[in-house]
């Protein structure tokens, strides 16, 4: 049974997350170092504090609160990275697919190149049973971009005279983006598949439905609720024959938080996907009056509260790794964990994106070069989706070795958060130098 929470605490940890919120972004613009490297650490300190056992989250006795937590602030920033792509995603056109290629390549390729590899290694190396290191590969394939705000696009652009011309000019960020605001959907079939490998039954009794339903069906439920219900409120906001309801006039920005729970919720209940509505949702939005400067205030709003909600997530995680999270971590899941961002998601990253891969050409946008490919390659964050995976799985069957899984991917998590949060900016400043020397 989950124990209470101390809601002073909550009121506390909010207010210093909320602070730093608003006060890190700008401290930190020109230094190699990200808000949640800051907030991570903050949250190690804090672990290391007499602090009332009520106030520290635990996997056994708060997975609840922590799946909710993380849910809420994973459907919040796909909706922010959906709004915030200017590439547009027409389903009709062949050549919008292509434009989408280098994001088809990671989510196709290597994320199920990826979850393979680690799942195996989480058999040979760590001892995990079968279910668990498919559970284990599945929570860490998705990407997370808004802890390391350098690789993300930085938002709408809707000052163009040209509507047509509105896109995106910087394919690894576009890549990274876009890569993590699927893929936070399309791990969830590989979370069932572990869920079904731990419960009864052998593979025969469910492998047709979990081909039909959770890898297909669930994924065009998902995608056909969350574009109409983009479509309606997209023309609501832009089209409505009723003034009161074209909230794009008003300016009323938290008709995104509108749609993020309306989508979420009908696609959830008609058991789809809600992760891929969400997204589904914010680029249908999007598509409508491109050039409308009403899509900037709806990122602007939905990219603070998920600046707000990351930011406690990470807090809560430092305190939770060092008040014990960590006590199940072994050395060989040390090791896997570090090849995983080091090794694994580099090479099928890389792999991925040479395969049927457009040539980079000078002044175009489509392709990527070969240093560019290996900044895409090398920065496959791993963050909240990742928590959430983990605690919904685990909330769904009795997997084994449940403890150095959520140690495992903790550890995974804060080396990343580390690791590309210090090397970002660097990074891109380098690539985006060489592009202006390339341009000029």
């Amino acid at each position: 049974m989950d124990h209470l929470i101390d809601a002073d605490f909550v009121y506390l940890l909010t207010g210093v997350a909320l602070l730093l919120a608003v006060v890190l972004p700008t401290a930190l613009r020109t230094a190699a170092l990200s808000a949640p490297v800051v907030l991570l650490a903050l949250g190690g300190l804090m672990g290391l504090l007499p602090l009332p056992e009520a106030v520290q989250l635990t996997p056994g006795d708060d997975r609840a609160v922590i799946e909710h937590l993380a849910e809420f602030t994973v459907i919040i920033s796909l909706m922010g990275v959906g709004l915030a792509l200017d590439r547009p995603l027409d389903l009709r056109a062949w050549r919008s697919w292509r434009r989408w290629g280098t994001t088809w390549r990671l989510l196709a390729i290597a994320m199920p190149l990826s979850i393979a590899v680690t799942a195996w290694l989480g058999w040979w190396v760590m001892g995990l049973a079968p279910a668990s290191a498919i559970l284990l590969g599945a929570a860490l394939a998705p990407t997370d971009p808004v802890l390391a705000s350098d690789v993300q696009v930085a938002g709408p652009t809707t000052d163009e005279e040209d509507v047509d011309e509105i896109d995106e000019r910087d394919e690894v960020r576009f890549a990274l983006t876009s890569e993590a605001g699927l893929n936070d959907g399309l791990a969830f079939p590989f979370v069932h598949l572990a869920i079904l490998c731990v419960g009864a039954g052998s593979i025969a009794d469910w492998g047709v439905e979990w081909v039909a339903w959770d890898l297909i069906g669930k994924v065009v439920v998902g995608v056909l609720i969350g574009g109409a219900t983009g479509w309606v409120l997209a023309k609501a906001a832009f089209r409505s024959s009723r003034p009161s309801i074209r909230t794009a006039e008003t300016g009323e920005p938290l008709l995104a938080l509108a749609a993020v729970l309306l989508s979420y919720g009908v696609a959830q209940v008609a058991h789809g996907y809600g992760f891929l509505a969400v997204f589904a949702c914010a680029m249908t939005l999007r598509s409508m009056e491109r050039s409308a400067d009403y899509h900037a205030l709806m990122h602007e709003v939905v990219e603070r509260l998920e600046r707000l909600l990351t930011l406690v997530v990470l807090l809560l995680l430092g305190i939770a790794m060092s008040g014990g999270l960590l006590e199940s971590l072994s050395w060989r899941g040390a090791a896997l964990g570090i090849g995983l961002l080091l090794v694994v998601r580099p090479v099928t990253a890389w792999v991925a994106l040479r395969i049927g891969a457009p040539r980079k050409r000078r002044g175009d946008g489509e392709g990527l070069g070969p240093w560019e490919r290996i900044a895409t390659s090398f920065f496959g964050i791993r963050g909240i989706g990742s928590i959430y995976y983990l605690a919904y799985a685990t909330g769904h069957g009795d997997f084994e070795d449940a403890d150095t899984l959520w140690s495992t991917v903790a550890f995974v998590i804060a080396v990343s958060v580390v690791l590309h949060g210090v090397t970002a900016t660097p990074a891109m400043r380098w690539l985006d130098d060489r592009r202006s020397a390339a341009a000029s």
